[in-house]
């Protein structure tokens, strides 16, 4: 499968369902609170929703988007984007892939670089030096719900080759091949997942619901928060 080039850490085209969830954050704080992480944890009762033990606020060009991170259904993947965001890897990086009806795509470092603009949705970088493994386990409550409306997953070449890139669901993509990491989901923003998803594309081989957006939308900063799980979880 390829992007814009061979190299392209890319997915299919097809879609995505739709779920909402609220939570609330604590000012200044790197770890919620029991109380607060009540919000978080309330939808996450049935033994087939994934529980999120991190909660990552991406502030954008066109606003903010709140994710939840499953720490446990993926592990190594939530460690990655957790550290990557910490270290300050995401910052400054654009959305460079938008696919009408489908997915959002961020996650390139080479975006940062206009210069490199012939180069974006190739690059990549991870905290294990390198490319990791795929974390597809039938198992867990996120790979069986699969791909949703706001599912956060990796995006990658192939089979573990998952680096820095991730992509955003726009609606049910029930026919995707369980093929790429399923990490988190939008737990509050989507209104702003939509804004950029309807931005001018300049289209690229796929076709003109496919592309590079026109005017850049840059992730800003990417502030990270442990969710605190009551006992038992």
């Amino acid at each position: 499968m390829v992007w814009w080039n061979v190299a392209a850490y890319v997915i299919p085209l097809l879609a995505c369902y739709r779920t909402e969830v609220q939570r609330h954050e604590t000012a200044g704080s790197d770890t919620l609170t029991a109380m607060q992480a009540v919000m978080v944890v309330v939808s996450q009762q049935a033994t087939d929703t994934p529980v999120v033990t991190h909660t990552a606020v991406l502030r954008t060009s066109l606003g903010t988007i709140t994710l939840g991170l499953y720490g446990k259904d993926a592990p190594k993947t939530v460690r990655n984007f957790v550290e990557l965001a910490r270290r300050g890897v995401y910052d400054g990086v654009l959305f460079h892939r938008v696919a009408r009806n489908f997915v959002i795509q961020a996650g390139d470092p080479l975006t940062k670089d206009p210069k490199q603009r012939a180069r974006w949705g190739t690059g990549g970088t991870s905290i294990y030096g390198g490319e990791f493994e795929d974390e597809l386990n039938p198992e867990t409550p996120s790979y069986r719900l699969g791909y949703q409306l706001g599912t956060v997953a990796m995006a990658n070449r192939g089979p573990n080759t998952n680096t820095s890139q991730f992509f955003i669901c726009l609606e049910r993509a029930a026919n995707l091949p369980k093929a790429y990491t399923i990490f988190g989901r939008v737990l509050e923003g989507m209104e702003v997942v939509r804004k950029i998803a309807e931005v001018a594309i300049e289209p690229g081989p796929f076709g003109p619901g496919d592309g590079t957006p026109k005017t850049p939308v840059v992730i800003q900063s990417v502030k990270v928060r442990e969710v605190s799980q009551p006992k038992g979880r």
